[in-house]
């Protein structure tokens, strides 16, 4: 007996008894956010947003937006600028179950812990993340030697979602206070990501691009930039 005509059967014996059928389609369980977003259930909240491809950062009063480029010029990240604090946000590929925040601590930590800092396990707003310190090298002035590395307070801040995953660091002033961090964190919690359809190696970071003026700006400067001098820093977009 074909089990279609089986199923129906089952189905009208039950109904006529006053139960109600099993559903045929389990219904997908849904875990509430209040962000970072996903595209497909980002709000329509008014926040004006920089577009950046796969990131979608908010235009948040009294922050300063700097696109990070790798010798390339290519895009691998952005970091927002608040007073002396600084949050720098990166987005990866993800697999289609479970997440990779976990593995990322455990590997954040024990690089820092091999290069002179500290970072310890802690509850956060966007919950566990790693505090602590960082080994960061100051840069050094034109014709002075390289100055020793310093150890500076650092707060690792991740969020795993629909096949990505968002990562930010928070240096200066909010990594220490939590009245500091808070423009920072509300700016994080409001980012956007747009993760496409494509196929990619989990942790690879998802492409990023410039606006178009942005793009335009950095292209000009390159135009006119004499041999042999550093890349041009790009422009805020």
């Amino acid at each position: 007996m074909p089990f279609g005509r089986r199923r129906n059967r089952i189905d009208r014996s039950l109904r006529e008894r006053g139960v109600p059928p099993e559903p045929q389609h389990k219904v997908r369980e849904v875990a509430e956010t209040t962000g970072p977003w996903d595209s497909a259930d980002a709000p329509d909240d008014g926040t004006a947003r920089i577009d950046l491809g796969s990131l979608r950062l908010p235009a948040v009063a009294g922050t300063e937006l700097r696109v990070d480029v790798n010798a390339q010029q290519k895009v691998i990240g952005a970091t927002l600028r608040y007073g002396d604090s600084l949050l720098q946000v990166a987005v990866f590929a993800a697999p289609r179950a479970g997440g990779i925040w976990d593995e990322i601590r455990a590997d954040l930590a024990r690089s820092a812990s091999g290069q002179g800092g500290s970072l310890q396990e802690v509850d956060g707003p966007f919950g566990p993340e790693l505090a602590g310190f960082v080994r960061a090298n100051p840069p050094a002035q034109p014709g002075q030697p390289a100055p020793a590395p310093v150890r500076r307070p650092a707060r690792f801040i991740g969020v795993d979602g629909p096949r990505w995953f968002l990562r930010g660091m928070i240096s200066g002033s909010a990594a220490e206070r939590p009245e500091a961090a808070a423009a920072l964190e509300q700016a994080f919690r409001q980012i956007v990501v747009v993760r496409g359809t494509a196929p990619m190696p989990v942790r690879e970071p998802l492409p990023l691009t410039l606006p178009p003026q942005a793009a335009a700006q950095l292209a000009a400067q390159q135009a006119v930039r004499p041999p042999g001098s550093p890349p041009p820093t790009p422009p805020g977009p």
